[in-house]
């Protein structure tokens, strides 16, 4: 639904299009990083003032300091609060800032009491500080909802949809939404095999735009978020046939529910304003997930980055003394969504005879291979330069390995030889992964070993945790002690 709610100018005349062009997960992590930097400044601003020298050397105060914005935020996260919608209303947003405020201080207090803390400046310093938080907070997400109600914000926050299945009940389903007035999702167009007797070329203004086997490529070359399925319960073949396509793709899959005859609990539908969808399958990563860990990959990277170094340069410089060439290589690989990344590594091979498209594996005594690449690949540290790609923002620390674009199983390419090869590009590629760890690593020459790191990479994907994350980056040393096959 394309600009149902009331065009609003941009405030004060100020150029604001550069946030037009975050996606929402990136809005969401500006949002998270903002609410912890107002309140670290605020709780060091109010520190400094009451309890000078006295806050250097109080644990229990330094510990509450580093601590309490972590666990505002948690709050805030658990009641929804780093949602679109919860971002697109004032009250929603200010009701939830002064409840888990109240709470978290509440209990910062407490803990000051229980652990003997100089009660007087403690109790003092933290009033200030909620009571500063109180304002700043809300004042900070108001200007936000404010600038998120014009229109270049609304265009740019919608997901983007399309319909597949035309006819009738696509008719009443876009007369659903748009009586709804819901500006959640913007319209891209209808998808439907059927002829114009029975679904014409278009449907309340909204045109078709191709056919079911047209639908997949639509779906990544025009970043959708959104597929809804309206067809109708008869048509089981056909969304059995559908199912068996989507579920490779990274985004969400609903199907209307507004003429369903099955009457379920209002907890199984999911709603676009007041029109019930059924789920069927969900995006690996929301939006708050996503920007947790963009945000998380990129401050550990920028810190891996600063104690490496000293590693990073000895190897370029050995790598510079034992052959001719450039230090680093660059390789297009498969990334997110099955668009092409070009990844950075240590160049390991001789320059005349480096494999651009990843069409020949590297094998044992592998003659390309260089003295120095032997060694840097045996230890992974050829990887390292990807620690810039995560910073950049191309991948992740920890995901899917990202394949070269020609990578052969036998004389197959990998989406040849593996069903459902690409549902492991539905989350950004890593560095380290869930099969690397358990020794799927290094050469994939036979059938067997890419549909088992693919076996492993897909159980990632649907099981994924911040968690999981840590406990991967902890084991990759020890994966890397273990491997045999890394040439």
């Amino acid at each position: 639904m394309d600009g149902a709610q009331k065009s609003r100018p941009l405030p004060l005349g100020v150029n604001f299009n550069w946030l037009t062009r975050l996606s929402k997960q990136k809005l969401i992590g500006f949002v998270l990083l903002s609410d912890l930097a107002i309140l670290w400044s605020l709780g060091a601003v109010f520190a400094t003032i009451l309890l000078g020298d006295a806050f250097d050397e109080d644990r229990v105060a330094l510990a509450v300091f580093i601590m309490l914005p972590f666990f505002v935020v948690y709050g805030l996260q658990r009641l929804w609060a780093y949602t679109i919608p919860a971002l697109l209303s004032v009250s929603r947003q200010v009701r939830r800032i002064l409840s888990v405020n109240f709470i978290v201080f509440g209990l910062a207090l407490g803990g000051g009491i229980f652990f003997g803390v100089d009660m007087a400046f403690f109790r003092a310093w933290l009033m200030v500080w909620l009571a500063a938080s109180l304002l700043f907070l809300p004042f900070a997400r108001i200007g936000l909802a404010r600038l998120l109600a014009t229109t270049p914000m609304q265009a740019s926050l919608a997901r983007r949809a399309v319909i597949v299945g035309g006819g009738k009940a696509c008719d009443d389903l876009i007369q659903r939404l748009e009586k709804s007035g819901s500006g959640a999702i913007h319209i891209l167009g209808i998808f439907d095999d059927r002829g114009e007797a029975r679904s014409p070329a278009s449907a309340e203004g909204y045109r078709k735009i191709g056919t079911f086997d047209e639908l997949e490529a639509y779906c990544r070359d025009e970043w959708v978020d959104l597929i809804i399925i309206a067809l109708p319960p008869s048509a089981e073949e056909r969304i059995l046939h559908l199912m068996r396509k989507l579920w490779v793709l990274p985004l969400d899959v609903r199907i209307a529910a507004h003429q369903s005859r099955l009457k379920l609990s209002k907890r199984a539908y999911s709603y676009i304003g007041d029109v019930p969808f059924l789920a069927v399958f969900d995006r690996p990563l929301s939006d708050w997930d996503a920007a947790i860990k963009a945000v998380s990959d990129r401050v550990l990277a920028a810190l891996l980055l600063l104690m490496l170094a000293p590693v990073m340069l000895l190897v370029a410089l050995a790598i510079r003394l034992d052959t001719k060439g450039p230090v680093f290589f660059r390789q297009k690989r498969y990334g997110f969504n099955n668009n092409l990344i070009e990844v950075y590594k240590f160049r390991s091979m001789h320059h005349e005879r480096a494999d651009q498209e990843g069409r020949k594996q590297v094998t044992q005594q592998d003659a390309r291979v260089t003295r120095v690449g032997r060694i840097i690949r045996k230890a992974s540290l050829d990887e390292l330069p990807q620690l810039f790609n995560v910073v950049q923002g191309s991948l992740s620390l920890v995901g899917p390995r990202p394949h070269a674009t020609q990578s052969r199983a036998g004389n197959q390419l990998f989406q040849d030889v593996v069903d459902g090869y690409f549902a492991r590009h539905r989350m950004k590629p890593g560095i380290t992964g869930w099969a690397q760890i358990n020794g799927w690593r290094g050469e994939t020459d036979t059938r067997e070993k890419i549909e088992k790191r693919v076996d492993f990479d897909l159980y990632y994907i649907e099981n994924w945790s911040l968690v999981f994350d840590l406990y991967i980056l902890l084991m990759t040393p020890v994966a890397l002690l273990k491997a045999k096959n890394a040439y």
